[in-house]
């Protein structure tokens, strides 16, 4: 009999509310497995994995996702794959996390949560939770058929470092603006082979040592020296820059002389689009060549999530900044389109 772990974190997928203060609290599992009683119907050996205490998903950190990653690592040889319950404002972030820390990935990872709580009438969560379990035990010839970290949400999978919430108060919460659904749910469930990922049959590996020492640039018109500065001059070990378009940015002096100031003194710039569609290319317009040219790294297609827990994951690895670099554009698992 097909083995899944349910990993339950919280999220409005586990609330109920509070007669009291009308807020939305959370409750244990076995409440979710009262409001679902088709999880019985499924021919799956189910065990779960609850969090205590449980939490909001705006309390998700990296020290969580070490927890999450060690939790599937220990299990591994004993389950055929994973679906972990969690809240949707941080759900890609979790997901892109993971993807970094599972090196080697050959069981379905699965991530979901709901909009509405499972005790509501008009839930989505019933449907997700069902049909995420069904992805995660679904092979082919006896092998996995999405060997991924992903998002189930709404009828249709997602890579999981590819993902972004784009919605809070539809359904359909998250889209991939850059790469294509891996599956869907209508009436049968349809996988889309060619785009998903297939990492090296070897023996999984965790990595978890994350460096957060990451600052935010986000470029806007008015932008001035100071707010500038407070990013470019602090303490932070790398930037990640949100730029516009394919990567443009004011070309005023005293802006290009404080990112090349950052840059000799060792701070890694990865320079991404505010676009949620659509790639950075370095050098396609003049106000992005002296980027290049001063060795301001591509983000290409990557979401801000990933982009954030790549750097992490890879500056946790006691890389030289030059390797570091480097491996923010290529791809590790699927992240970008470089």
């Amino acid at each position: 009999m097909t083995k899944i772990l349910i990993i339950y974190t919280g999220g409005t997928i586990g609330m109920v509310n509070d007669p009291l203060t009308g807020a939305l609290i959370p409750f244990d599992f076995v409440q979710i497995q009262k409001n679902v009683p088709e999880l019985a119907r499924l021919n799956y050996d189910l065990d779960i994995h609850s969090f205590d205490p449980i939490l909001d998903s705006s309390n998700m950190d990296p020290e969580i996702w070490a927890q999450l990653a060690g939790i599937i690592t220990n299990t591994y040889a004993v389950y055929d794959g994973f679906v972990i319950l969690h809240g949707s404002d941080t759900m890609a972030y979790t997901a892109s996390a993971l993807s970094f820390m599972l090196k080697n990935l050959s069981k379905p990872v699965v991530l979901t949560g709901s909009q509405l709580p499972i005790g509501e009438i008009r839930t989505d969560a019933k449907e997700n939770l069902i049909t995420a379990l069904e992805i995660a035990a679904t092979k082919n010839n006896g092998v996995a058929m999405i060997p991924e970290v992903c998002i189930y949400f709404d009828y249709q999978l997602f890579r999981g470092n590819r993902a972004i919430k784009y919605n809070s108060e539809k359904f359909e919460a998250f889209k991939s603006p850059n790469y294509p659904i891996l599956a869907e749910a209508g009436v049968n469930l349809s996988f889309y082979n060619n785009y998903i990922n297939h990492q090296p049959s070897e023996p999984l590996i965790l990595q978890s040592t994350f460096n957060t020492n990451i600052g935010v640039l986000k470029l806007y018109p008015g932008i001035n020296q100071h707010t500038v500065e407070a990013i470019t001059k602090s303490a932070v070990g790398a930037i990640i820059m949100e730029t516009y378009g394919s990567g443009n940015t004011t070309t005023a002096a005293w802006f290009i002389d404080a990112l090349q100031e950052a840059v000799r003194s060792g701070k890694i710039i990865v320079d991404i689009s505010q676009c949620q569609g659509g790639s950075v290319e370095l050098g396609k317009y003049e106000t992005s060549k002296k980027l290049q040219q001063m060795g301001i790294v591509s983000g290409f297609d990557m979401t801000f999530e990933a982009t954030i827990t790549k750097l992490m994951y890879l500056m946790g690895q006691g890389l030289t900044n030059e390797e570091v670099s480097s491996l923010m554009e290529q791809s590790l698992r699927g992240e970008l389109t470089a």
